[in-house]
């Protein structure tokens, strides 16, 4: 799966969408004392009160938000589970008996019970569904319309939300025209704010790929390893800031732990350029060849194929281990890099860092910032000192 596939789905999240079904609704209701299941309710889902629906869809769109590996992941089964789940979500992804579904997904809610102790009562909310697609881009000149020729892409998609207690508040009755206090004893679940689910099948070049799996963590590079390789028997995989972490101790390896701003902002800049100039479907990788070209044209000195490739060995112990260049690139906040120092954090654009400098300045270090215009903090414009 790729940015824009998921991009696609997500945007089928809302009510009255012409390329969205969702035929079954399942809550299933987890006591925390008891860590067992209280209740469970399964409906068609167009049954439901209008403004159910659109709390359920503003979930479903909330949980199917994030970059790839750091809050979405598509996963890959294991090949040898002793209790695969992708059997049970094969098999409710293709039946046609809500029943049977519906116990397909309760035998999934017991392996999420086994072994996990939930600190909330917890909704664990299962729909089933299908979104179409079309299989070619239109023609704006051509007389058939995209809606001729459709996939239809079958899906089982799972929320898991935690519950909070409302708060004790005062309130004002108009019509007594008095002030009352009103305990409210019903739970509310958290639906702007899903803990973390899954989405299958895996779509890739608009076929479902039954082999694959995307969870949906709730926390950015936090996903929940347990839930991932025992309840979904998906394998592990690395998320953007460890992979982000894998390249820069692979640098330190090859260039030492001493970098000045202009290389460092030539190294993503060389990085940047891969991720935009990339013509292939798959989202573009870099290997040690890759990274020792980068790090030579960037201006790091006596680089070798071989320094690199043993980086490589020494880091992630396989020298043909391959970074996601997109998770590798600093995730800018606002479009600018932070630079961390003990008494303030100093934001740069990307393309600005060739002009920040650390520097000794009668014996301290000082970071320099070239500038070609007056700085100016909360109005007031500083003056300018000759060192």
């Amino acid at each position: 799966m790729i940015k824009k596939e998921l991009a696609h789905i997500r945007k089928q999240f809302k009510l009255d969408h012409e390329k969205l079904e969702i035929f079954n609704i399942l809550n299933v209701y987890i006591m925390k004392e008891s860590n067992e299941i209280y209740h469970y309710e399964r409906q068609s889902f167009s049954l439901l009160d209008r403004e159910k629906q659109e709390l359920y869809m503003a979930n479903f769109k909330k949980l199917l938000t994030g970059e790839l590996d750091q809050k979405m992941f598509e996963l890959k089964f294991q090949e040898e589970a002793e209790k695969p789940s992708q059997v049970l979500l094969h098999q409710g992804l293709v039946t046609g008996n809500p029943e049977e579904w519906q116990d397909l997904m309760l035998l999934l809610v017991e392996k999420m019970l086994a072994d996990t102790q939930y600190e909330r009562d917890t909704v664990i909310t299962f729909v089933h569904g299908q979104y179409f697609k079309p299989t070619k881009i239109r023609n704006e000149e051509a007389e058939v319309s995209e809606k001729d020729e459709m996939f239809a892409n079958p899906f089982i998609l799972c929320s898991v939300n935690s519950t909070e207690q409302q708060r004790k508040i005062l309130m004002f009755d108009y019509v007594e025209r008095e002030y009352k206090y009103n305990v409210f004893v019903d739970p509310i679940i958290k639906l702007n704010s899903p803990e973390q689910g899954f989405f299958y099948p895996s779509v890739t070049d608009n076929y479902s790929d039954m082999n694959r799996i995307v969870y949906c963590s709730g926390k950015a590079n936090e996903p929940n390893w347990h839930f991932i390789e025992q309840v979904l028997n998906a394998e592990k995989t690395v998320t953007a800031q460890e992979e982000r972490t894998i390249f820069e101790e692979i640098v330190k390896e090859v260039a030492g732990d001493q970098l000045d701003a202009s290389t460092i902002a030539h190294v993503y800049e060389e990085i940047h350029r891969v991720i935009e100039t990339n013509e292939e479907e798959e989202p573009p990788k870099l290997d040690y060849k890759d990274v020792e070209r980068m790090l030579t044209v960037s201006g790091v000195e006596n680089v070798t194929m071989e320094k690199v490739e043993r980086a490589f060995q020494t880091v992630v112990d396989n020298k043909n281990y391959e970074l996601k260049a997109n998770s590798v690139m600093p995730k800018f906040t606002s479009k600018s890099i932070k630079i961390d120092t003990k008494i303030a954090t100093i934001s740069v654009s990307p393309q600005d860092l060739k002009y920040v400098r650390q520097v000794n300045y009668k014996g301290k270090r000082c970071i320099l910032i070239e500038v070609d215009e007056d700085a100016v903090i909360e109005g007031f414009t500083l003056s300018t000192e000759t060192l």
